[in-house]
C-alpha cells in the first residue's frame, strides 16, 4: 500500500483543502502517514501571503527532495501559483499542481504516475480526524485588491459553494460528532448572489446552518469589517454564531489605510468595534495587523496601537509587509528596516497580550461552556475553548475530550482562565453568553 504525507502552510482555507485532498488519496488506496515518515508521495500546500511564507514554502520543498529523493514531492497552493505566475520553477518539486486546480492533485500525479492509477480500495469505517473543531469552506476568491496583496493573484475566481453541499458536509460533521464547525473563505462575506451562486447570501447561509444541521457551535473564521452587517449581529444574538469576530484591521492609520486600498478608515473601523460591544456585551474580537509597510511612519504606527488599547482585542496576529510580486505596493520598495519591523511587532504584540489578560478577566467567576480538546497539558490539566474563544483549563476525566464540558471560572492567569468542572447535571446549554 503506498503512503502519502500531508503538510498545510497559511490560512484555514489552505487546511480545509488539505482535508480534503488528504481524503481523495485516502479513498484512492493511499495509507496517510505524519509527514515526518517515510512515504512515497509528500503534498505540500503551499502560502506565499509573506515573502517569509513564500520562502518557508520553497525551502521544504528543497529539503525534502533532498531528504526523500526517491519519493513524489508535490506542492500546490498560493506559493506554487505564484511560481506558475512570474515562470520561476519550483526547485525539488516533482508535480506543480495549480491554485485552481489543487482538488484535483490525486488525478494530476495519476497522470504523471501511472502506477498508482489503480490500487486496492481501502474499507475505512472512520475518517473522522481526531479534532475538536471541523473547518467547512464555503466561498473562495478575492477582488478586493489591497496593494499589497497577492491572493487576487492567487486566487482570482470568485466562488461559492452550493448552499446545499455545504449544509450536507455540515451534517457530516455532526454525524462524526463535532460540536464546532469553523466556516471560512477567503472573503467569506461575499458568499452567495455576488459570487454567482444561487440561493442564500452568508447570513442565511448560517441561519440555515444553524437550524439544520446539528452543529451546535458556528464560528467565523476571519470577515472583513465592511461585511459584518446588522443580520449577522442579530444571528451572534440569538446564539446562532459564537460570540466571536475576527476582523481584520491590517493598520489602524487612515492613511496607510488609504494607501493599502483598504475600504474603510481609523474611525469607521473603532465604530463597528464600540458598536459590537454594545450589541454583545462578552463579544471577542481578534485582529490581523500588519507592521512596516512601504508608508507606515513612527507616528502612523502609533495609530495602530492607539487602535489595539481601544478595542481591547482578544488577540491579534501581526505580521511584517514584504514587497509581494505584481502589486502595487511591491513598486514602492521596503523602506522600513527589519529591525523597526520587528521592534513594532513586538509593541503590538505586548499590547495586546494586555488588552487580552484584561479581557479574559472581566469571566472569573462566571459558568462557561467549553469545547475541550484532546490534548492534556504538561500539568495534566484539561484544556478547551469558550464560545467566544477565550482558553480555559480545568481538572477533569480524559473522557471529556471532544465534549462539551460546563466550567466554573475562577482564576484568569495571562489570558487563560482556569476553573473547576461545574455540576454535571447543568447543561452547557444554561452557560449562554451574555446577549442585548
Amino acid at each position: 500500500m503506498p503512503r502519502a504525507a500531508f503538510t498545510t502552510l497559511g490560512c484555514k482555507v489552505n487546511q480545509y483543502e488539505t482535508q480534503k485532498i488528504l481524503e481523495s488519496f485516502e479513498d484512492h488506496g493511499f495509507e496517510v502517514v505524519p509527514f515526518d515518515a517515510e512515504a512515497e508521495v509528500y503534498v505540500i500546500n503551499s502560502c506565499s501571503v509573506t515573502s517569509i511564507a513564500e520562502h518557508k514554502s520553497r525551502q521544504m520543498v528543497r529539503k525534502l527532495a533532498r531528504q526523500r529523493p526517491e519519493a513524489d514531492v508535490v506542492v500546490t497552493g498560493c506559493a506554487a501559483q505564484m511560481g506558475i505566475n512570474k515562470d520561476v520553477a519550483f526547485e525539488g518539486a516533482s508535480l506543480v499542481v495549480p491554485n485552481p486546480d489543487k482538488l484535483e492533485t490525486l488525478h494530476h500525479l495519476v497522470n504523471l504516475r501511472p502506477q498508482w492509477n489503480k490500487l486496492p480500495p481501502r474499507n475505512l469505517e472512520d475518517k473522522t480526524r481526531n479534532r475538536t473543531r471541523a473547518t467547512l469552506k464555503v466561498q473562495d476568491g478575492c477582488n478586493v485588491f489591497c496593494s499589497y496583496c497577492s491572493i487576487p493573484f492567487t486566487r482570482p475566481v470568485m466562488t461559492s459553494r452550493p448552499w446545499h453541499q455545504v449544509l450536507a458536509e455540515a451534517r457530516t460533521l455532526a454525524d462524526q460528532g463535532y460540536h464546532e464547525a469553523v466556516l471560512t473563505g477567503v472573503l467569506i462575506g461575499s458568499y452567495g448572489p455576488e459570487t454567482g451562486s444561487e440561493g442564500p447570501d452568508f447570513p442565511e447561509l448560517v441561519r440555515l446552518l444553524s437550524e439544520e444541521s446539528g452543529i451546535h457551535r458556528l464560528r467565523i473564521s476571519s470577515i472583513e469589517m465592511q461585511q459584518v452587517t446588522r443580520r449577522l449581529v442579530d444571528l451572534m444574538a440569538e446564539g446562532r454564531i459564537v460570540p466571536h469576530f475576527h476582523i481584520p484591521l491590517q493598520s489602524g492609520d487612515t492613511g496607510v489605510l488609504r494607501d493599502m486600498n483598504r475600504p474603510y478608515d481609523q474611525e469607521r473601523y473603532l465604530e463597528l468595534c464600540s458598536w459590537l460591544q454594545s450589541e454583545i456585551p462578552d463579544i471577542s474580537i481578534s485582529a490581523d495587523i500588519m507592521v512596516g509597510f512601504p508608508t507606515e511612519t513612527e507616528a502612523r504606527f502609533l495609530s495602530s496601537l492607539h487602535v489595539v488599547k481601544t478595542v481591547g482585542y482578544q488577540s491579534i496576529h501581526v505580521f511584517s509587509f514584504s514587497p509581494r510580486f505584481g502589486t502595487p505596493a511591491d513598486h514602492l520598495g521596503d523602506p522600513v528596516p527589519a529591525e523597526e519591523k520587528a521592534k513594532r511587532r513586538e509593541v503590538l504584540t505586548q499590547a495586546a497580550k494586555e488588552t487580552g489578560a484584561a479581557h479574559a478577566a472581566r469571566f472569573v467567576g462566571r459558568r462557561m461552556e467549553v469545547l475541550v480538546e484532546s490534548k492534556v497539558t504538561p500539568d495534566g490539566l484539561l484544556e478547551g475553548l469558550t464560545p467566544n474563544y477565550l482558553r480555559v483549563q480545568f481538572a477533569g476525566p480524559k473522557s471529556l475530550a471532544r465534549r462539551l464540558a460546563t466550567v466554573e471560572i475562577q482564576e484568569a492567569r495571562n489570558g487563560i482562565l482556569f476553573g473547576e468542572l461545574a455540576d454535571p447535571t447543568v447543561a452547557p446549554s444554561e452557560t449562554r453568553l451574555l446577549v442585548r
